[in-house]
């Protein structure tokens, strides 16, 4: 199978026809030989923060000597992406290879799998044929009915925040949001969660009673900020004094004690990570599009802040890193996402707003947001693209102002590229 080949029977499935629920996924895996039976889990749910969680446990667990694979989704420019090995990204022809062999087991489902279920198959596959230690396993939504959930009891079962997002299919309430999110909790796993209210941490407690699984809530009133900059952070956690992250952001800081706690639970479990892997993993994390810096003279960040909670960290990390600055604002958004909210906390930071439509059936196109940022007062201009938009901002900027793209992840790996290549 040529690459060509494999991205066409990955993309085979338009976005719409996705649809929770585990059989097709469990006879698809069984076809394969149930290549996941062969892995151990960290698995990791979450409406936001996932991702970030995710690559700073990667790697650590590959700072410690694991052999180390990484699912996360969605890519930012190429499949690839999705699938790593100790930050390395899947080369073209094992892409392919894992994707015929896939192909050729959902060939006989009368029920064909959808796009996310395949790129799971593949995943799972992959990592059993590199013969992975550890791998870390994000979740694509949800997670009680997420194609990811067909694993058995992982190592530990990580919670992050949580928000009122795809409520049609999650819940309308924080409360039954977590306990989809919960469904990644398994008989005899720990659950490392993220404290967000009484409510919520109660859904947490019980579903750790009703599956016999240990509970371990981050203690978030034990982490201590000692110093932070655009060129990273340094904090405390419990015990453990001066680590360096270069994650930006105070919310990375909360995210990073999810992954520390995890640590802790796979010590507990027998897993060798001593301190100097946990330093070097969480120094050596990066995370492409989470307030990532990627120019210095004026400051480029790209953030791929696409719902309001999302927002919001982007709102406190601009207070704490460019406090008191207006910025020119690249911006794109998803129809389906509350935008309306996310607008009205990026009113205040925006001097203009350059407006994009993202590579996603699901966009808002840039001629609505425009016209919806000038009927509440903004100034706004569409770009046809993510190239004109870097260079006109650049140019707004006059080398002084600072520069925010955001809005949606389907955008950030257009305005990465742009701004790598200007």
């Amino acid at each position: 199978m040529e690459l060509n080949e494999a991205l066409a029977f990955i993309h085979a499935t338009d976005w719409k026809g996705s649809r929770l629920g585990l059989e097709r996924m469990r006879e698809l895996m069984h076809r394969l030989g149930n290549p996941q039976d062969s892995l151990k889990f960290i698995h990791v749910a979450g409406t936001n923060g996932k991702g970030s969680t995710s690559m700073m446990l990667a790697s650590i667990l590959t700072a410690a000597g694991q052999k180390t694979g990484l699912y996360t989704s969605p890519h930012l420019v190429r499949v690839n992406e999705r699938f790593r090995i100790d930050g390395s990204d899947i080369p073209d022809a094992a892409l392919c290879r894992a994707a015929e062999a896939v192909k050729e087991a959902a060939g006989g489902m009368s029920d064909a799998p959808t796009e996310f279920e395949i790129l799971t198959a593949m995943g799972f596959w992959y990592f059993a044929a590199e013969k992975c230690g550890a791998v870390v396993l994000e979740v694509g939504l949800g997670g009680r009915l997420d194609a990811t959930n067909v694993i058995s009891s992982p190592e530990a079962a990580v919670i992050t925040n949580i928000g009122l997002e795809h409520t049609a299919v999650l819940g309308r309430t924080l409360s039954g949001i977590a306990r989809e999110k919960a469904g990644i909790i398994k008989p005899g796993t720990t659950a490392v969660t993220y404290p967000v209210d009484a409510a919520v941490d109660a859904v947490y407690r019980e579903i750790c009673a009703e599956r016999n699984a240990a509970w371990r809530p981050a203690a978030f009133d034990t982490l201590r900020s000692r110093e932070h900059s655009l060129a990273g952070q340094r904090f405390d956690y419990k015990d453990e004094k001066d680590l360096t992250l270069h994650l930006l952001g105070a919310h990375q800081l909360n995210n990073a004690a999810l992954a520390i706690e995890t640590v802790g639970v796979l010590r507990e479990k027998g897993w060798r990570i001593p301190e100097s892997a946990l330093r070097e993993g969480l120094s050596a994390a990066r995370w492409e599009a989470r307030f990532e810096l990627l120019r210095t003279n004026p400051p480029v960040i790209a953030d791929g802040a696409h719902n309001p909670q999302c927002v919001e960290a982007l709102a406190r990390s601009l207070d704490e890193y460019l406090p008191g600055k207006k910025v020119i604002f690249l911006l794109g958004v998803l129809a389906d996402k509350n935008y309306e909210a996310m607008l009205a906390r990026l009113l205040p930071y925006g001097k203009k707003f350059f407006c994009l439509t993202p590579g996603s059936p699901r966009a808002l196109s840039a001629d609505a947001l425009c016209a919806c940022l000038r009927a509440k007062g903004a100034d706004a201009a569409v770009c046809a693209s993510a190239a004109e938009g870097a260079h006109r901002a650049v140019e707004e900027s006059g080398g002084e102002i600072p520069v925010v793209a955001c809005g949606s992840l389907y955008l950030m790996g257009e305005i990465r590229e742009a701004f790598m290549k200007a």
